[in-house]
């Protein structure tokens, strides 16, 4: 039998030609353009994204692309497009998302603007580069480069699901998949997104830490009172919501909650974590070494473990104190948290604990959290992802059980039922949410060829690996 003229190093080749001719660059700085911020209410871009850009692309790549209402009201869009090669073949289901978050114009440093792509050295600046639109337009790039290798064949077939609302909590992302369960059935999920352990390592993640925000609230009485005639006699709301939080909380940062600690991290978890780092970037913030669960490395306590943060508080006015003390005080908290953790039941953990405390006068109000999830690690696309990323980049990949922060993997995972691995092409220092968002060149080059390698093997190995798991 005559041997294909094409080879993995032919796509991956083609993955690289795609950065180094500009071709990347043009197309990322076009997506940059679209204002898709989803906190500001209906905005026309986020459609547009998936109409004038997305299903463009798909639709270049062999796709038929739909757009798909919000089923809550108000929602943003979705996209769901399919590209079929026969059937028996096994089939990956991709995401993305093209909303951003706001733009914070003004904010950026003199010479950068958000909607637009400005290169300084390796850093290209612009709202999206990191968060989603750099990370699903590699994708989509190296996933061009196969076929273009493969002569217009990939071997399986592909599914995706878009949306505009990830910025906003992902709202009918669950709906829309569980409505669309048959047309998004795939033998494994596949997508980026959220940062890789450093800049220097590829990475994988097989699901994220949950979360859920809660609000403490402590209401003594009418309007404030003069503090020179009642200070000393009547109780103050700030000093008790701040003693109610520091019960949760030992002085290190400890959690006294016991509903709300998980359980023990495994042996495989502690394992996979032993050589990951964190902070290595030069500009991550400094970790301060005794914060946190004791007996955990810095790294077991972000991805292992459970964190309770208090993300706001409120009493009086801050910005213009007067003489008096205020009637009540408020603060956002939040939970992140790994599988195991008894989180469904925190209104009842938080209420029994302040109960046994003595702080009868704190309200707690918890509202709708994101679940955790995790692949279980000795899953046979796991081993199959890492060896791919080192083949491709000779480098060790680092292995995340979950990431520390949050994505809706729950909806991949649980509403889909299927095997969900994640490939970041971000670093942590990379602004994301903030001011001066930005991507590393050589991270997105090598991203690229990852994802090309990946493709491509999905194309020599995919059958046998969904049906290895299969039985």
């Amino acid at each position: 039998m005559k041997e294909s003229p094409s080879t993995r190093e032919h796509a991956i080749a083609a993955a690289f030609n795609a950065f180094d001719s500009g071709g990347f660059y043009a197309d990322l700085r076009r997506r940059v353009a679209f204002r898709t911020e989803s906190q500001n209410g209906t905005n026309p871009a986020l459609g547009a994204y998936l109409t004038d850009e997305v299903s463009d692309t798909l639709k270049h790549l062999g796709f038929t692309a739909r757009v798909v209402e919000n089923p809550v009201a108000g929602g943003p869009p979705f996209l769901i497009a399919e590209r079929h090669e026969a059937d028996g073949l096994p089939t990956v289901l991709t995401y993305g998302h093209g909303d951003v978050v706001r733009g914070y114009d003004e904010q950026w440093r003199a010479g950068l603007k958000p909607w637009e792509i400005v290169v300084d050295q390796d850093r290209w600046y612009g709202r999206g580069t990191a968060d989603n639109k750099g990370q699903h337009s590699v994708n989509f790039a190296a996933l061009a480069a196969v076929l273009q290798a493969r002569a217009g064949k990939l071997g399986y077939n592909v599914k995706v699901i878009f949306e505009t609302g990830e910025e906003i909590g992902s709202p009918g992302l669950d709906e829309v998949c569980a409505a669309h369960k048959d047309v998004l059935a795939a033998d494994v999920f596949i997508a980026s997104d959220g940062p890789r352990v450093s800049a220097e390592r590829p990475t994988l993640f097989l699901g994220s830490r949950g979360a859920v925000p809660f609000e403490l609230t402590v209401n003594l009485r009418e309007g404030g009172h003069h503090s020179g005639n009642w200070g000393g006699v009547l109780r103050n709301p700030a000093v008790v919501l701040s003693h109610a939080i520091a019960s949760l909380l030992d002085r290190n940062g400890r959690i006294e909650v016991e509903g709300l600690r998980p359980p023990p991290i495994s042996a495989a978890v502690r394992e996979a974590l032993a050589d990951i780092e964190l902070g290595r970037d030069e500009s991550s913030p400094d970790i301060d070494p005794t914060w946190g669960e004791p007996g955990l490395t810095p790294t077991e306590r972000v991805i292992g473990w459970n964190a309770l943060e208090v993300l706001a508080m409120k009493s009086g006015n801050p910005d213009a104190p007067v003489n008096a003390i205020p009637p009540s005080a408020k603060a956002s908290c939040q939970l992140r948290f790994v599988v195991g953790t008894d989180w469904e039941n925190m209104q009842a953990h938080l209420e029994r604990h302040f109960a046994r405390h003595g702080f009868d006068d704190v309200a707690v109000k918890v509202t709708r959290g994101t679940p955790a999830t995790r692949l279980d690690l000795d899953d046979p696309w796991v081993q199959w992802v890492l060896d791919s990323m080192r083949a491709t980049t000779g480098k060790k990949p680092a292995l995340l059980p979950n990431l520390g922060g949050t994505v809706p993997n729950d909806v991949f995972a649980k509403t889909l039922g299927l095997p969900t691995l994640w490939l970041p092409h971000s670093y942590p220092a990379c602004n994301q949410h903030a001011p001066n968002e930005h991507v590393l060149a050589p991270v997105m080059r090598e991203a690229l060829g990852i994802m090309a390698g990946l493709w491509w093997d999905l194309g020599d190995q995919g059958a046998l690996i969904a049906n290895r798991r299969r039985h």
